[in-house]
């Protein structure tokens, strides 16, 4: 599990670059062929663990559920979000992961109720949860690099 936390956290790191480095006209600019931005992708990173481990393990989310909802899968981008937003997804890109490690190790996600995923990976414990985000983020991380060539190729 340890090599999971470790790639999540590289991919964060990955992420946050894009973050800090993109300009926020392009962060919030949907390309055309697009349903979605690099911001939405990085948001939607954060959240969905979330629901993976805390909530099919019936325990309290560690982050506002307003942000969840507004970034979980079945949403799209919805104008810019505030400075606080942003400074709070930017902070949890790495505290949330050094969290739920927290709370793996401690047994904390033990009632796991199964989930059949949209790609129709089944999940059945913590640790299938922790493995399909492991794909899951790096699939978004495809989707803000196309995100970035298509905006690069319109300007």
């Amino acid at each position: 599990m340890e090599k999971l936390f470790d790639i999540l956290l590289k991919n964060r790191k990955i992420l946050h670059g894009y973050l800090q480095n993109t300009p926020k006209e392009d962060l919030f600019r949907i390309p055309e062929g697009f349903n979605n931005n690099i911001w939405w992708n990085i948001a939607h990173v954060v959240v969905t663990p979330q629901l993976l481990l805390y909530g099919l393990s019936g325990r309290d989310f560690t982050i506002e559920e307003e942000l969840i909802n507004k970034y979980r899968k079945g949403t799209f981008p919805d104008g810019e979000p505030s400075k606080t937003e942003m400074e709070k997804i930017d902070a949890y890109l790495f505290s949330t992961v050094k969290h739920i490690q927290l709370d793996y190790d401690h047994g904390r996600f033990k009632n796991f109720q199964e989930y059949m995923t949209s790609p129709k990976i089944g999940l059945s414990s913590p640790e299938d949860a922790i493995a399909f985000n492991v794909f899951h983020e790096g699939l978004h991380l495809g989707a803000i690099m196309a995100l970035k060539h298509a905006l690069e190729r319109d300007r």
